[in-house]
């Protein structure tokens, strides 16, 4: 029941803060705005309010704003309708209209992080040298080393920070190294051989070798209060590392670095909703504001039926000074939409097998 409300809570304000963006464009360009609409296909709820109908539709996953005169060819724009016309617009202004949507999704996330960290306080990792976790069968694991040990020294040299730990277990050269650590209290000595293992980056890309004991920093953080300028510098910088970790996501995506049954839809991203609204609303705020970076990064790939197909053509017309002809246009978007309907079919397939694995090893 969690991930379902928690689900339509986080897709249904990022849908909203989407479509918004593009309405709220259109009005100011003074295009005239047919329907706005929370979904796809048949109408569930609507109601009439100014020259806009405004609907809930059945297929929640996505939704859409209608201008007068989007399509041109395929309704009549009267002569002095043509003003209030989006395909009637000058190019630049239909370009600030289709990355409107994307946009709002970026300042969404912006504005997000920024009440969090001004109500919260700005996250910073704790530099202690707890243990977070030990590695099956390692080093450590056999030395006997437990996740929540505290190390206080490695040969007899004190550790005050866990780049300590990392430089003396990277720099003893396969030797045994002696660990005092601290255990709720006692204080405790293991002897253990640091072996030498590839060392890999966030994408699991090897970058080079290491001597390691199979052992992680625990994942501990504080939160220190921070001021309206400090909170939305952190803001921005927290939009532009989620930005830059989604564009390199999908790079290395199509490198092959990371595999395609990574990728997850609907049902995984419901599952994660749920676990984070179970891990409170705090968790929920953050996973919002990631996806939201996510929805507007993904939106901007140059991919017809996405924004950022719109923006690419858009772009070629203001070059040609002509738009692209209808038939270049019609091509385009039923390639579009075969990307998208097969890459939706394949989200689908990875979220059920990882349903079906996990119902195997229960």
């Amino acid at each position: 029941m969690n991930a379902v409300l928690s689900f339509i809570i986080v897709l249904g304000v990022l849908i909203f803060v989407h479509e918004l963006g593009h309405f709220l464009l259109a009005k100011a360009f003074g295009v005239r705005v047919l329907k706005f609409s929370l979904g796809f296909g048949n109408k569930l709820v609507g109601w009439q309010w100014g020259e806009t109908e405004y609907l809930i539709s059945a297929f929640p996953l996505g939704g859409y704003v209608k201008m007068h005169g989007e399509h041109q060819g395929e309704e009549e724009v009267q002569p002095e309708d043509r003003h209030r016309s989006f395909s009637h617009k000058a190019v630049w202004q239909r370009f600030g209209i289709v990355f409107g949507g994307p946009f709002f999704n970026l300042l969404f996330a912006v504005a997000l992080f920024f009440c969090m960290f001004l109500v919260a306080g700005i996250p910073e990792p704790v530099d202690s040298t707890r243990i977070g976790e030990v590695s099956v069968g390692s080093v450590a694991d056999q030395a006997g080393l437990k996740a929540g040990d505290v190390i206080r020294s490695i040969d007899s040299v004190p550790t005050a920070s866990w780049i300590k730990v990392s430089e003396r277990i990277k720099d003893s050269g396969g030797k045994a190294v002696t660990l005092v650590v601290d255990r709720q209290g006692k204080e405790l000595t293991f002897t253990a051989k640091p072996v030498l293992q590839k060392e890999k980056n966030l994408f699991g890309e090897e970058v080079g070798e290491r001597y390691m004991l199979g052992i992680v920093r625990s994942d501990e953080i504080r939160y220190r209060p921070a001021s309206i300028g400090e909170s939305g510098e952190a803001a921005l910088l927290q939009t532009w590392n989620l930005g830059y970790l989604t564009v390199m996501g999908i790079v290395k995506m199509v490198q092959r670095v990371i595999p395609a049954s990574e990728l997850g839809g609907p049902i995984r991203i419901a599952e994660m909703a749920g676990q984070q609204m179970e891990a409170g609303w705090m968790n929920l705020l953050y996973f919002m504001g990631l996806l939201s970076v996510n929805l507007g990064i993904l939106n901007l790939l140059p991919v017809p039926v996405l924004d950022g197909g719109h923006l690419v053509f858009l772009s070629l017309e203001a070059v040609r000074r002509k738009p692209l002809s209808d038939r270049t246009m019609e091509i385009s978007q039923k390639i579009g939409i075969a990307i998208l309907g097969t890459l939706m079919v394949f989200v689908f397939y990875n979220d059920i097998l990882r349903l079906v694995k996990r119902w195997l090893m229960s």
